[in-house]
């Protein structure tokens, strides 16, 4: 191989790094744990964290990375258990003391990598019914990163004979800085009960506030994109192909979370799970979602 053809080899696949798979477009630099839930570890642009970001060999699980995705549901499933097509169906523990199961299956789980690029990485998860979720599924995320944003696709396809509840989304993390600043356009916003769970909705005449006189952990609907972030060091806008928005802003905490989300937080609950965004699929059909963050220096 010529030093030529070898320099062209690795400028064309992206870095292993510590257990991660980096990519660089610009300034910005992407590391991806595929093996932690399918996983970003950190975004940063210059050296500067955009999402929440640890190096790669040092992230611990999803619930310390940058951002993971929600599949085949996202937030709290109530209670652990739901009903669906006649027959009644449980969910294993898998957050903490919680009673609800949280955020799906596949963030708990090593995902594959199917292919990589300099700029670009697809990974996929094949899940095979258990204890935390009955139906058999198959899901792709491709991640793309250019030198001004970074985006995120999933295409989730029903592998099992029945058809089976679905919902999508991703649980980005933000690092709260003294000037950071949320505007998004919403007009519900889903109330809760001690337990977390939705009880009903009201009017939310928009968000636009700093994070820090924020105490959000509410979805909220009627969302018209793109949702605005700010502070001293960025300007971020998040856009997504979902209708919903997760938004945490946890006071204590150095960190909060805007999540595009394709339905209210336990959906499987309510009267008609459809019109609170659950999907229905039939065996081999397919629901996809995007997610784009896009990245200019303050």
């Amino acid at each position: 191989m010529s030093a030529q053809q070898a320099g062209h080899d690795m400028t064309s696949t992206p870095t292993i790094v510590d257990n991660g798979i980096e990519l660089l477009a610009g300034e910005l630099r992407l590391a991806v744990r595929a093996d932690l839930g399918g996983s970003l570890a950190g975004l940063w642009y210059r050296g500067t964290p955009v999402l929440r970001s640890t190096e790669p060999g040092r992230l611990d699980g999803p619930r310390q990375s940058a951002c993971f995705p929600l599949v085949p549901y996202s937030n709290r499933l109530g209670y652990r258990r739901f009903a669906w097509q006649g027959r009644k169906y449980t969910t294993q523990p898998n957050f903490d003391d919680s009673p609800h199961s949280l955020h799906g299956v596949a963030w708990l789980r090593p995902w594959q990598v199917v292919s990589r690029e300099a700029t670009r990485l697809t990974l996929r998860y094949r899940h095979i019914p258990d204890g935390h979720w009955p139906f058999a599924f198959e899901v792709h995320q491709d991640i793309t990163l250019s030198p001004q944003s970074l985006q995120l696709d999933l295409r989730l396809r029903n592998a099992d004979a029945l058809e089976q509840p679905v919902g999508i989304g991703w649980h980005p993390y933000f690092p709260r800085r003294t000037g950071s600043h949320l505007k998004i356009d919403v007009d519900t916003r889903w109330d809760h009960d001690a337990l977390q769970l939705p009880t009903h909705s009201v009017t939310q005449d928009g968000i636009n506030a700093p994070v820090a006189a924020l105490a959000f952990d509410h979805c909220f609907g009627g969302w018209r994109g793109p949702a605005c972030i700010r502070d001293e060091q960025f300007s971020l806008r998040l856009c997504s192909t979902l209708p919903y928005l997760v938004v945490f802003t946890p006071p204590a905490r150095e960190h909060f979370c805007v999540e595009p989300v394709s339905h209210v937080n336990d959906a499987i609950h309510r009267a008609d799970p459809a019109m609170h965004g659950l999907a229905t699929l039939q065996p081999d059909e397919t629901l996809a979602a995007s997610m784009t963050l896009e990245v200019e220096a303050s």
